[in-house]
């Protein structure tokens, strides 16, 4: 222990330099009452104590633990305190937050994982669940392309939560918007009318599911649905020139909002 002053104590600032704490929280302490010392210098200035000075660390050792200052005055002038009961529930409550934090840890190792491949699944689970056409590592090609956007940090996100049962619950709303869409284009539903701005509607809806995605967007979508060879191979299976078909109403919705599908772009 540092030498004490002339008078027989330590100063507040050898003390606080002792103990690892700042002067302010010896204040603190003090004036709440917890830690008090016990002498003055002529000079007025308050000293601690040998004894003082050991309360001091039993009062750190305590708030290392993670006691409350409240707890801590109990543990230290209670008689009838229960110290091991108070520290069995400080044990507990430290136990339930080191799972958190490993879930947390957790957590962010999928979120990495997921900025840096974009979907957290094997390509056989990508297989089963978007079929044998679909290419697993587009993905990681999508990463390349687009992994300083915006609408790539919100589809990692979205997809760091996700597993197979939360993948195939979005293949399955997009299959059951291309049928919609199959049976909608059979039907004659014409660019712009009511059934075709629900299926636009629906189509932003279900495309949400990746991130946010904008009517200008929307139109970007559309023109890529059409020319884009395996997007239109797609659409185009589910029936023949069905992505031309849905460009029109996403075209036609755009300027009933006040967008002129020539000119938008991916905003």
């Amino acid at each position: 222990m540092p030498d004490t002053s002339d008078s027989g104590g330590l100063t507040v600032g050898r003390a606080a330099k002792l103990l690892g704490v700042t002067v302010r929280t010896l204040h603190h302490w003090d004036g709440i009452g917890l830690a008090r010392p016990s002498l003055r210098t002529a000079a007025g200035y308050r000293l601690y104590t040998a004894a003082d000075t050991v309360r001091l660390h039993r009062v750190v050792v305590y708030r290392e633990l993670g006691l409350d200052l409240e707890s801590i005055r109990a543990v230290l002038d209670d008689a009838t305190a229960d110290v091991p009961a108070a520290l069995r529930a400080q044990r507990a409550e430290i136990t339930e937050r080191i799972e958190r934090l490993r879930r947390l840890g957790t957590g962010l190792d999928r979120m990495i994982e997921a900025q840096e491949r974009g979907m957290l699944l094997t390509a056989e689970q990508q297989a089963q669940i978007f079929g044998p056409d679909w290419d697993p590592e587009g993905p990681v090609k999508a990463r390349r392309l687009y992994g300083d956007t915006e609408q790539w940090r919100q589809y990692a996100e979205r997809a760091a939560t996700r597993g197979p049962k939360e993948w195939q619950a979005v293949a399955d709303r997009a299959a059951r918007l291309d049928h919609a869409l199959g049976e909608a284009m059979d039907a004659g539903v014409e660019p712009g009318g009511p059934e075709a701005e629900r299926l636009v509607e629906r189509h932003r809806e279900v495309f949400s599911a990746y991130f946010p995605l904008t009517r200008e967007m929307q139109v970007c979508l559309g023109r890529m649905y059409e020319d884009d060879p395996g997007f239109a191979a797609h659409y185009d299976g589910v029936r023949p020139g069905l992505a031309g078909w849905f460009r029109r109403l996403v075209d036609a919705s755009a300027r009933a909002h006040g967008i002129d599908p020539d000119t938008a772009e991916w905003r």
